[in-house]
């Protein structure tokens, strides 16, 4: 994937820090704020992904936090709020906006971690399986998917991560390697004549490809992760959020972090994917680094986004323009893959 970023760092920007400013553990502590004591005051969802992804805590003291999210804080709620027809919120999407139906509730127990052997998510996903299904999509099940690229997209990383990966996998994978387009990417509006892949679109996807070969390891066809490849390209070639053809930013809203993302690109989203995908760092994403860091605020952390519209069951990440958890563990984590901190 190029050039890593890591063989730009010696005496980079990315090096300079404010003067007075320390760096205690990898993570910048000014003064009164201690980030990673702040990170750490939180639910369990964060607090093992902070301790994996920043802290290199052992591998048992990780996985003992993370066991908590099914049992206690955002995962048990969630768990809790399920129908016994397998429904949240009485839909297997949500219409118009609404957040808290079954495709965006299962996103985010996976975006919390919950541990997909658990017994109360075990529980959870048999009952999605057996009774959740795509009413405007001819009845099938949930983990058959739908037509849309980014729902479907979705939906794979969904049933990668629960294991749930079968007939109907295979086919949300046939239908994403058919369905990609010429630049390398996917766009939900093909159907309606679209030749140019989606920012949004290609995300979801790319996420679901790369949830599928993580779960079938060496079984994987080389189609596939080809396709990912291809996607992948498509967003380094335009720096994570820029115009090919201008350079300029794409839409504005890709500079907006929030959480969680839904459907929508944003490039700290972007940045954690390549960071998940393991690769070394493309100098491509020099760009978009910057861009991260320019959001840094002065006490280390970064600040919420302009939350998407939608009903929820309950808030997961801070007001608007208030210290956000989840975007600054996500930055964190990004910035020290990068060599960026």
């Amino acid at each position: 994937m190029g050039c890593a970023v890591a063989g730009d760092r010696g005496g980079g920007r990315w090096n300079e820090l404010p003067q007075g400013v320390a760096r205690v553990g990898g993570i910048r502590n000014h003064g009164r704020m201690d980030v990673t004591e702040w990170l750490l005051d939180s639910d369990p969802s964060i607090r093992w992904q902070v301790m994996r992804d920043l802290l290199d805590e052992p591998d048992d003291a990780v996985e003992a936090e993370r066991s908590r999210v099914a049992r206690e804080g955002w995962g048990a709620r969630l768990l809790g709020l399920q129908a016994d027809d397998g429904y949240w919120g009485g839909d297997e999407y949500g219409e118009n906006g609404d957040r808290r139906g079954t495709h965006w509730t299962m996103h985010l127990l996976r975006r919390l971690g919950a541990e997909p052997d658990d017994p109360a998510v075990r529980a959870a996903v048999a009952r999605v399986r057996e009774g959740v299904v795509w009413k405007w999509f001819d009845h099938r099940g949930y983990f058959h998917g739908e037509v849309e690229e980014c729902v479907n997209g979705g939906v794979l990383a969904i049933a990668a991560y629960f294991g749930e990966l079968g007939e109907g996998s295979e086919g949300i994978i046939a239908r994403l390697l058919d369905e990609r387009l010429d630049d390398g990417g996917w766009n939900c509006e093909r159907e309606s004549g679209s030749t140019r892949s989606s920012f949004d679109s290609t995300i979801c996807v790319l996420e679901g490809l790369l949830a599928y070969e993580r779960a079938v390891g060496s079984a994987m066809e080389p189609a596939i992760t080809e396709a990912r490849r291809s996607g992948e390209e498509y967003l380094l070639e335009r720096s994570l959020f820029r115009r090919r053809s201008t350079g300029e930013l794409v839409l504005p809203r890709y500079a907006n972090l929030s959480f969680p993302p839904y459907w929508f690109y944003d490039v700290l989203r972007a940045l954690d994917y390549f960071r998940e995908a393991g690769d070394a760092p493309d100098s491509r994403i020099a760009d978009a680094i910057d861009l991260l860091l320019g959001k840094r605020a002065d006490d280390g952390r970064w600040l919420a986004g302009v939350p998407w519209r939608g009903e929820v069951f309950f808030a997961v990440d801070a007001p608007e323009g208030e210290p956000s958890r989840w975007n600054t563990l996500r930055a964190l984590r990004v910035l020290r893959w990068a060599g960026a901190e």
